[in-house]
């Protein structure tokens, strides 16, 4: 994903300094980044990690090794979602100190949470597990360098989320499949070598278009959001389809009525608080949008 940020400046242009800027203005003492009450957060951490890297932004190895460190003396106290970002978090420091970073504890915690169906739960024992919790731990094991254990169970769990139209509920609890769990299964089964398996996916997901730009949770939302914005356009992108110049423009003009002048951008249009989160996304979508047709006409104009 960060490779795809890494164009959207390319849009961007003159306002990609206020980017900058916004991510900066986001970092915590500890060497965190702040969540949206303005505490450091391990989840938010990941992102403004990524989107500063994006950015070409060089973060001070001391600080962001002390981060990583302190927030490993408790694994036992962190949530499936905590320790994916963790992991992900000592990816990103990995450069600096790779044997550092204690892999077997995290992957034990890990594995705290899958469940007897093959598939992992986000929280306690007892709760259903989800697609997401499949994605966030597969991201870990992969962040980790450690191969995923009982991968095949795994992807059966998986598999069973797949409504007959092609897209993904989160959980058999829920059977509604959303936009981001749909992009979900195509980025974890990309990742594992399984992408012939989605081929119904790409349809569904370009159901979830609304018609004034930017994708929606699911076919039932009012409203598009930025997070199905991004990974839909990053899924269309794993399985090699063309989106629409009329799609691609209309996103671009809802990607633009989210932006803020502080260079940040708001999660959809009934938001009123920016964040690293929903910026990062913002920079995905426009880094896969900077290569679609319409985004280079625009360029193309703006250079002349």
């Amino acid at each position: 994903m960060v490779q795809v940020a890494r164009l959207a400046p390319q849009i961007l242009g003159n306002s990609t300094p206020l980017v900058v800027d916004f991510f900066a203005q986001q970092r915590h003492p500890d060497g965190g980044f702040r969540d949206r009450a303005g505490n450091s957060d391990l989840y938010y951490s990941v992102f403004g990690i990524e989107g500063s890297l994006a950015l070409q932004q060089t973060l001070p190895a001391d600080w962001l090794l002390s981060y990583v460190r302190s927030c490993s003396r408790n694994l036992a106290s962190l949530d499936l979602v905590h320790l994916s970002c963790l992991a992900r978090c000592w990816n990103a420091a990995a450069t600096h100190s790779r044997g550092a970073c204690p892999v077997e504890e995290l992957v034990d915690e890990v594995l705290k949470y899958r469940g007897a169906d093959g598939g992992y739960r986000l929280g306690h024992e007892g709760e259903a597990s989800s697609l997401y919790g499949c994605f966030v731990a597969v991201g870990a094991f992969q962040d980790l360098g450690y191969p995923i254990p009982h991968l095949d169970s795994l992807l059966d769990f998986v598999t069973s989320l797949r409504d007959p139209r092609g897209g993904y509920y989160n959980s058999l609890d829920m059977p509604i499949s959303l936009a981001p769990q749909t992009a979900g299964a195509v980025g974890l089964m990309r990742s594992v070598g399984r992408l012939e398996s989605m081929e119904r996916a790409a349809e569904w997901l370009l159901s979830c278009f609304h018609p004034q730009g930017g994708f929606c949770v699911s076919e039932l939302m009012p409203i598009p959001d930025l997070l199905s914005t991004a990974t839909v356009l990053h899924a269309l992108a794993a399985l090699k389809v063309d989106v629409d110049v009329e799609i691609s423009e209309l996103c671009l003009d809802f990607i633009d009525s989210l932006w803020t002048n502080r260079g940040g951008f708001y999660g959809q249009w009934e938001d009123t608080h920016a964040d690293v989160e929903y910026t990062f996304y913002a920079l995905l979508a426009l880094g896969h949008l900077s290569v679609m047709p319409t985004a280079r006409i625009r360029n193309e104009d703006s250079e002349g």
